[in-house]
């Protein structure tokens, strides 16, 4: 689910009486439990993310520090302007073509359409992304031999 889905779920839920949001498909959990409107609770299953100890974070928010006044509390979510690449399959995300090599691609750097950005390993077989278009590497999403899924963004480009 991405971070825009989430951030709506939230708003929606400060605009109305639920105190409560729970959502599971596809392996991936989430529940967003308001008390007394200053205590949002998320929880997710998604083997590639985790929160805290138990996948359990809590965010106090106050009236002064609510979606309402564009804060999120403890969370920081940054939107990046660019277009996103995105894994066609599920795998393990390598940034470089071997461990004592350089990455494909840094932040900040130019790339074209076509260019090698990285290599998601699935089945042992190694299958390289290429940028659909030419730009400027703008943020890496995952990191190195990070377990990724199908449709997750990967890198941002501008």
């Amino acid at each position: 689910m991405e971070y825009k889905k989430i951030l709506e779920l939230m708003h929606e839920m400060n605009q109305t009486d639920l105190t409560k949001i729970e959502i599971e498909k596809e392996g991936f959990r989430i529940c967003l439990e308001k008390n007394n409107g200053n205590i949002t609770t998320i929880q997710q299953g998604n083997p590639g993310y985790t929160i805290g100890q138990n996948n359990t974070c809590e965010n106090k928010a106050t009236r002064e520090n609510s979606l309402e006044n564009g804060g999120l509390g403890e969370f920081q979510i940054e939107e990046v302007q660019g277009e996103r690449v995105i894994s066609p399959m599920v795998g393990t995300f390598y940034a470089s073509p071997a461990p004592d090599k350089p990455p494909y691609v840094k932040v900040g750097d130019k790339v074209k359409k076509g260019q090698t950005l990285c290599i998601i390993e699935a089945m042992k077989l190694m299958n390289e992304i290429e940028s659909d278009f030419d730009g400027e590497v703008v943020k890496i999403l995952v990191s190195n031999e990070q377990m990724v899924e199908f449709g997750q963004p990967l890198f941002i480009i501008r």
